[in-house]
């Protein structure tokens, strides 16, 4: 990629994560170009699609994913305490953009989504922690790590357009950890 290319990306994605924290994930992509200061033809030629400007502006999220999930395992405590605790983070990491949670769990199972690689980091690191629970024969049997991601998810989307507190989403994780747990 030429520099002057690179540098307009580099540009777009980031003003895209600021417009987007303000606005969500629909905001105008227009809006992304002129702030950025370069015209639309150049955005879309980077980004042919919106999830494409998505999935760019998430790839610095992977590697906070995989350092929750880390977190997670080496955590001491009972198994609710793990769990409740990794649903905390993974709720604070989709949630990082208004809209996200309902884009990101929307997404979740979906391998044709442009930001499916995304999703299976997510689910990876979630597979993670559910092994860990179910070593230690914590999980109920038939849960599944895209069902729980989506539950999580569904509620991070309430949160999120509820603009609920994370005290009042505590409660809620509360539940279902309990639902899947022994």
């Amino acid at each position: 990629m030429r520099a002057d290319a690179k540098r307009n990306y580099d540009r777009i994605v980031e003003v895209a994560r600021e417009v987007f924290r303000e606005q969500g994930y629909d905001a105008s992509l227009d809006l992304v170009a002129k702030r950025a200061g370069v015209g639309p033809g150049t955005l879309y030629r980077h980004f042919p699609q919106r999830e494409n400007l998505i999935d760019a502006i998430m790839q610095s999220w992977v590697d906070r994913v995989e350092e929750g999930a880390a977190k997670a395992l080496v955590r001491e405590g009972t198994p609710r305490e793990v769990l409740l605790a990794w649903f905390e983070t993974y709720v604070a990491l989709i949630s990082l953009h208004k809209g996200g949670p309902a884009k990101i769990t929307s997404a979740m199972g979906n391998s044709d989504s442009p930001i499916a690689t995304k999703c299976q980091v997510l689910t990876r690191a979630n597979d993670q922690v559910v092994e860990r629970l179910r070593q230690e024969g914590a999980l109920r049997d038939g849960v599944d790590s895209v069902q729980m991601v989506r539950l999580v998810g569904g509620v991070a989307t309430v949160a999120d357009q509820g603009d609920l507190d994370p005290t009042v989403v505590r409660p809620l994780l509360a539940v279902v950890a309990d639902g899947l747990l022994r």
